[in-house]
């Protein structure tokens, strides 16, 4: 059994090593090919991140974590939730007006804060799966659609709320009894951990909850293993289509959230883009496993840390580091159905090897009676 356990555990990290490997050849070879220094990229990319770094990658990882977690959930349920980034957009603009307008008392603010991201994100996310079950629109165009529409929507109304600062727009500044205080984590560090990335590890324990622990979960993914056959098994699988996706958007409304209360204090243009698109990556790389998505998250969040110094350290454009990533996301779809078929051998050759060994047996023990 020990072996067992041993194998399956070298199995599932085979996927995401590999893609990292074979994303790190490539990387080389761009390099190259371009004439660029590929030991400089190296030796900056695997350098020891200072304790400053360090603290900007776990909060950077954070925010990813809770986006791969709302992708991962729609894909549990084989839809594709590419909505990510407008939810979370319509969803930390709606937290910062009405947390900038002080009508309650910090803590409490933030708390009513939080509750209203989510019930945003989760109404916006909800459009895309009424119009599936409805008129059997796919979630995939409609919620990039809805993308298109939140980015105008929140501009629009940002220009109508928003005050200039600068070459910024923005919201008004949250009261300063409604900032989170950071968490200092290590003592060389001049800055902290956002105290809202606390968040990340309690949507992280609800989604693992959520779906081996409740009867929603095991549905979920019944579902998105075979509608059909959920279907035949009694469950709702048009509910459970606008449920996920009420879920997957609740969780997006939590991007933004850490950044809010932690940091700017204010939604304005100059606020952190693209994270919803960066989460779909992560939850591709996690395989949609709340530990696995943990992982994916710290290596895209590290990986953008380290493209900071590239330029200075080895005169490599840090845009070398968006390619790696998006190699590491091709290839580790590809990774993952070669360790499949490479699984499935193997158990086909262990059920073999079961039955010529049984084989004898049975023989040896008819030819006595």
């Amino acid at each position: 059994m020990g072996k067992l356990d041993l194998r399956r555990i070298g199995l599932a990290l085979a996927a995401p090593v590999l893609a990292i490997v074979v994303a790190l050849v490539i990387t080389c070879l761009i390099l190259l090919a371009a004439g660029s220094s590929v030991s400089g990229f190296l030796s900056t990319i695997f350098s020891a991140p200072a304790e400053r770094n360090v603290i900007n990658i776990l909060n950077n990882a954070s925010i990813l974590y809770l986006s791969g977690l709302a992708a991962a959930i729609g894909f549990r349920m084989n839809l594709f939730n590419i909505g990510v980034e407008g939810q979370y957009q319509v969803a930390v603009f709606t937290a910062a007006v009405f947390a900038a307008q002080g009508w309650l008392p910090g803590p409490v603010n933030v708390v009513v804060s939080i509750v209203l991201a989510m019930v945003v994100g989760a109404v916006w996310a909800s459009i895309a799966g009424v119009l599936k079950v409805t008129r059997g629109v796919s979630e995939v165009i409609s919620t990039i659609m809805l993308n298109a529409i939140a980015g105008s929507l929140t501009a629009y109304l940002l220009r109508k709320v928003g005050v200039s600062t600068g070459s910024n727009l923005a919201t008004e500044e949250i009261p300063q009894d409604s900032w989170v205080p950071g968490i200092p984590l290590l003592p060389g560090a001049p800055n902290e951990l956002l105290g809202l990335a606390l968040l990340a590890v309690l949507a992280g324990i609800g989604y693992a909850v959520l779906l081996n622990r409740l009867k929603f979960g095991f549905n979920l993914r019944a579902t998105g293993t075979s509608a059909s056959a959920a279907v035949a098994s009694g469950i709702d699988v048009r509910r459970m289509v606008v449920v996920s996706l009420m879920i997957s958007g609740s969780i997006a409304g939590l991007i933004g959230l850490p950044l809010l209360f932690g940091s700017s204090h204010s939604y304005g243009t100059t606020f952190q883009a693209g994270i919803g698109f960066a989460g779909i990556a992560v939850a591709l790389l996690g395989r949609n496993n709340p530990v696995g998505i943990a992982f994916g998250a710290l290596l895209f969040s590290y990986l953008a840390e380290q493209s900071n110094l590239l330029e200075i350290n080895a005169r490599v454009s840090p845009d070398i580091v968006a390619i790696s990533q998006g190699v590491i996301v091709l290839a580790v779809v590809i990774a993952y159905e070669v360790v499949r078929r490479y699984r499935n051998a193997l158990e086909q050759r262990q059920v073999a090897a079961q039955l010529s060994s049984s084989a004898p047996a049975e023989a040896t023990s008819e030819a006595t009676r």
